[in-house]
């Protein structure tokens, strides 16, 4: 019997999953873990420490419980993205993997190049705006403020392929990630934009593109003892976690529409021809040629867990309880929940949470609800301006942990007029690299899906005026504060 392993490595923790061609899973396993955030607007990890260790403690656990019958006839390894990790010849990380959108620091450098290029360029060629998701800055940064660890890098990677270059040795990126590495990448052409990549790469060397589910080498013998995968187990590149995600549950047709709800929320919608919105983000797909709309908050589930965290001991069944509790629209208690500055749609680095209404009448529970609420606004807020475009969205498929929050998805569904189809298998991104692993490898169609729906998420329309009236209250609350916000920004 032929099994694959799936691996993902997430904002707040790794996970796997070993699972039979025909997506049975056998077998899970997951490692918490916390982010770096050692400066006002950074956002970092150490790839061999945290994500290499994690990966093969994981395989290590998965390939245990292979049954003896049994074989592992291929491997896929996602990760949050897009990610940076400069390593030297010797595939040693130089500095700690700077992360995804909600890492700021090259705001300065997101300018410069912006003008260097020109805005029009940048958005004609991949499709969306420089920003802090764009990977181009970031190393732009490193070259400016760390030239000597710039001098020393000879490769970069993106979290997954950084750990496909640990299990084989090769040099690769996938397509959708490196459509995320603005402004390197064509999103028009499906290639590298050769002429900016050398302006922004200098020295270092550029990786071969492959798609996601594409077999790129064979774990070797020292990534064989490190991980207990056998020694020639054939690896598929993998991609971003949340594009996997939406790959696991179905997300491939356009018109169709991911909500991830994970440490922020993610959407991913597929496209059917290129267009570009200021706003938001035009992405290659998962599938060979194919195009995806996307957008990401920096907060979601961190605020949730931030907010747990302050309660002290109180389990959180009981604070969901609490939440449930409170009528909708939190008896007034609106919440602006940019915490950690704000990527989709206002691309915000200095942007901070603004609780207005707040009364001595309100407890725990209606601050709970109210962020849950308040997340919703947002959600609404982009999902009009995927509204904007010429591809409606036909279906919404909700996944990632927070799924299971009843108030959270209700309040989602009732804000939005969405209603949301709920995938019976949730486990998330090492699902969907389990699938990329079995197409890889042959031992399944292209086209084969093993998403099956445990229940839908029909909005309320008693609530519908009611949180109409709140949504318009709310899109003021970032213009209203946004010059005393970025007073405060500066102290911390």
């Amino acid at each position: 019997m032929d099994l694959l392993v799936g691996m993902d490595m997430g904002t707040a923790s790794s996970k796997g999953v070993l699972v039979t061609p025909d997506g049975v899973v056998l077998a899970t396993e997951q490692i918490d873990h916390q982010i770096s955030m050692p400066r006002p607007g950074w956002a970092e990890v150490d790839a061999e420490k945290m994500w290499w260790s994690e990966v093969c403690s994981i395989s290590k656990r998965l390939v245990a419980q292979v049954p003896r019958s049994a074989n592992v006839a291929g491997v896929c390894v996602s990760g949050v993205g897009p990610a940076l990790v400069l390593c030297d010849s010797e595939l040693r990380p130089l500095r700690p993997a700077i992360l995804y959108g909600i890492d700021s620091r090259a705001s300065a450098e997101v300018a410069s190049l912006t003008e260097l290029f020109g805005e029009k360029a940048i958005l004609d060629c991949g499709g969306k705006l420089l920003s802090s998701q764009a990977v181009g800055p970031k190393i732009e940064w490193v070259r400016i403020h760390e030239p000597e660890i710039f001098a020393a890098a000879t490769r970069w990677y993106g979290s997954n392929s950084y750990i496909a270059a640990k299990l084989t040795g090769e040099y690769i990126q996938d397509h959708h990630t490196a459509s995320q590495c603005d402004p390197l990448y064509s999103v028009r052409d499906f290639s590298w934009k050769s002429d900016w990549l050398d302006r922004v790469l200098g020295h270092l060397e550029c990786p071969r593109l492959v798609w996601p589910s594409d077999v790129v080498g064979l774990v070797h013998a020292d990534a064989s003892e490190q991980t207990g995968l056998p020694v020639g187990t054939p690896v598929v590149a993998g991609t971003v976690d949340a594009f996997s995600e939406g790959f696991s549950v179905g997300a491939r047709h356009p018109g169709d529409l991911m909500l991830m709800y994970g440490s922020t929320m993610f959407l991913v919608q597929i496209l059917e021809k290129f267009q570009s919105n200021p706003a938001l983000w035009t992405t290659a797909g998962v599938q060979k040629d194919t195009l995806a709309l996307a957008a990401g908050t920096s907060t979601a589930g961190s605020l949730i867990e931030w907010l747990h965290k302050l309660t002290g001991d109180v389990p959180f069944e009981q604070l969901l309880a609490e939440a449930a509790a409170v009528p909708a629209g939190a008896e007034g208690l609106l919440i602006l929940p940019y915490f950690a500055g704000e990527r989709t749609p206002v691309f915000d680095p200095k942007a901070r949470g603004v609780v207005a209404g707040l009364s001595l009448r309100h407890g725990r529970g209606h601050l709970f609800r109210a962020t849950y609420e308040g997340i919703a606004f947002g959600i609404r807020q982009i999902l009009e301006m995927f509204g904007d475009t010429d591809e409606p969205v036909r279906r919404t498929i909700a996944v990632g942990g927070g799924v299971k929050s009843r108030v959270w998805t209700q309040a989602i569904s009732d804000i939005t007029g969405h209603t949301q189809l709920v995938p019976t298998q949730t486990i998330g991104a090492s699902y969907g690299d389990a699938l990329l692993a079995a197409i890889g490898t042959g031992l399944v169609a292209p086209d084969t899906d093993w998403t099956t729906l445990s229940h839908e998420v029909v909005p309320n329309a008693a609530n519908r005026a009611m949180y109409e009236d709140l949504y318009q209250t709310w899109l003021t609350l970032y213009p209203s504060t946004r010059e005393q916000i970025h007073a405060l920004a500066q102290f911390g």
